[in-house]
């Protein structure tokens, strides 16, 4: 399975990346790879999606322009069986270089998202609550506002402070449904502000989202900037029938 892992990563991301023009020899290689980028197949789709899959595995990296070329020249490296390092001496240190990325990316967004909390304040109508949380109202909807305890049906996008979307149950085309006391506290918060039919959005200080732990796509301590659109409160969910004759279902009757 690693090995197939490496070998769609290769084909994803194809020859390191230039700002000239492509030369006229490279044609048939920009051809090939321009093919590449644009699958077909149920099967190149599948493959497709692994790639991106791989990207976002090494989000952790936060690689700068230009690093990627040296992902892949390690990777070809490694089929061609032509290293240019000893993996023995500089492998151990790839662990070492997620973390120092990380930490690095997490003060970045940390000092933005302080930056960030205090622009949504401003926002015209925005509300700031006794918990940070930022609730910009964007379309009034009617009825009974849900509680806590609710089940709601909802559409969302989630972004970074830096604009990067990591969520969206548009792209799914699928409504997301929950209890709201079953997600970040931001959103139990920020949704029982709404009505069915409304719109706001929820900027959500980092300790009101997913903390120092982060999330898949989600850098530790990241202010989270929410876009959510209540469809529907739901009725609670029906508790499960008794079994008949108070005996459990499926075991045979005695004589």
């Amino acid at each position: 399975m690693r090995k197939i892992l490496l070998v769609a990563l290769v084909a994803l991301t194809g020859c390191p990346q230039k700002s000239e023009a492509p030369a006229a020899s490279d044609a048939s290689n920009n051809t090939a790879n321009a093919n590449a980028a644009a699958p077909q197949t149920d099967e190149q789709k599948t493959l497709y999606a692994l790639g991106l899959t791989l990207g976002r595995s090494i989000e952790v990296f936060n690689l700068k322009p230009g690093e990627l070329d040296y992902v892949v020249a390690g990777l070809r490296a490694h089929f061609d069986g032509s290293p240019a390092v000893e993996l023995s001496e500089y492998g151990p240190k790839v662990g070492a270089l997620a973390r120092s990325r990380s930490e690095e990316r997490s003060k970045e967004l940390s000092a933005k998202g302080t930056e960030y909390l205090k622009e949504a304040e401003g926002k015209p109508g925005a509300v700031k609550t006794e918990s940070g949380m930022i609730y910009i109202p964007v379309t009034e909807g009617s009825g009974e506002s849900p509680t806590a305890e609710s089940r709601v049906k909802v559409h969302y996008k989630g972004t970074l402070v830096d604009g990067k979307q990591f969520d969206s149950s548009y792209e799914r085309n699928e409504p997301a449904t929950f209890p709201l006391n079953g997600v970040i506290r931001c959103w139990t918060e920020g949704v029982q502000k709404m009505r069915p039919g409304g719109k706001a959005r929820l900027v959500c200080p980092a300790d009101l989202a997913y903390g120092p732990s982060g999330r898949p796509g989600i850098p530790p301590n990241s202010v989270l900037d929410f876009e959510v659109e209540l469809l529907e409160v739901l009725p609670p969910e029906a508790a499960p029938a008794a079994p008949p004759t108070g005996r459990p279902q499926g075991q045979p009757t005695t004589k």
